[in-house]
């Protein structure tokens, strides 16, 4: 099957249906996860991944502490044509200790752009996130800063993750009571195990025109196996467990339930999951890939249709959870 492309919610930028999730290269001597993949195993991955026609590719200077990036950066390079690509990065998290080290100062945010821009080794970033809210930078300060980064050139797109409603908001109207550049782009934190978004981010992004990328679509590998099942991921990811591990209960039943609609369309569970996510108004899931196989499986996804009855199977064991994202 030939990949599909879409817009990224009300902008003329043309994203594959899949993007790929950066977190899952670096170095596993670095930094928190050591079941990311090392240089040579990630090129791999996003060869593969190019070779499919998927060119949107999502990383954050945190990931590895600027691996992800470098290691992004050559592959792309070495890969792909630079003006089909679409790489997004993120700018918030600690890269170093010390006064100014992370945030949303202006000083923290043009700095980390320009480290950024030389660990990917291009001339300008298409999507620019901020991570996470920070509560201690004036909003002002923050948008201010992004907008200079786009009349610059060096930044082409806005994207925000991980925040309040109220608070994606506020930074919106700020924006656009100055004149300056507005959010395109919402990196939040979805799937069938987590829905917490469904009561006002995801409405207010439909009603705007955001385009939502979400992170997590299969849950940190939990939709996409049987419950017991066991992976070096399952067992070492220590931030994927403090996500879900609370939920055990209510999120086996969903699992179950995309085991059974699974079976009825004769697809893999994640085929299941991602599919899901498209119906509810999904631009492009990020999805994290450690095997070449989980690519043919998410392309296959693109065949997959969900009817009335596989939806409310799959959503009727819901219950509400704690906020995992938003501070």
């Amino acid at each position: 099957m030939d990949m599909e492309y879409v817009k990224l919610g009300n902008t003329g930028l043309d994203v594959s249906r899949i993007c790929i999730g950066g977190m899952s290269f670096g170095d596993p001597d670095i930094w928190m996860h050591n079941w990311v993949l090392n240089e040579e195993e990630s090129r791999v991955i996003i060869k593969k991944a190019i070779d499919m026609g998927i060119n949107f590719f999502d990383t954050a200077n945190i990931y590895g502490l600027g691996a992800s990036e470098e290691i992004l950066g050559r592959a792309l390079k070495d890969y792909g044509k630079r003006d089909e690509l679409v790489i997004a990065t993120k700018v918030y998290g600690k890269m170093h200790d010390g006064p100014n080290g992370s945030g949303l100062s202006r000083k923290h945010i043009l700095h980390q752009v320009n480290e950024s821009l030389k660990r990917l080794d291009t001339d300008y970033i298409d999507i620019l996130y901020i991570h996470s809210w920070d509560y201690d930078t004036p909003i002002e300060e923050t948008m201010a800063a992004l907008n200079d980064l786009v009349r610059s050139g060096k930044v082409h797109y806005l994207g925000a993750s991980s925040m309040h409603t109220w608070q994606f908001q506020q930074a919106q109207h700020i924006a656009e009571k100055n004149g300056w550049t507005r959010f395109v782009v919402m990196q939040n934190h979805y799937s069938l195990v987590y829905r917490e978004d469904e009561r006002e981010m995801i409405p207010y992004c439909k009603e705007t025109g955001i385009g939502l990328v979400p992170y997590a679509p299969l849950a940190a590998g939990r939709l996409a196996r049987e419950w017991d099942a066991d992976t070096k991921r399952s067992q070492e990811d220590k931030s994927a467990r403090k996500k879900y591990d609370k939920t055990e209960e209510a999120d086996r039943k969903i699992v179950e339930e995309v085991g059974k609609v699974a079976e009825k369309h004769g697809t893999t569970r994640a085929q299941i999951a991602l599919a899901w996510l498209w119906e509810k108004g999904v631009v492009a899931p990020i999805v994290g890939v450690t095997k070449e196989k989980y690519l043919d499986d998410f392309m296959g996804a693109m065949d997959v249709k969900l009817d009335a009855e596989d939806i409310d199977n799959l959503e009727k064991h819901y219950t509400p959870h704690e906020l995992v994202g938003p501070k």
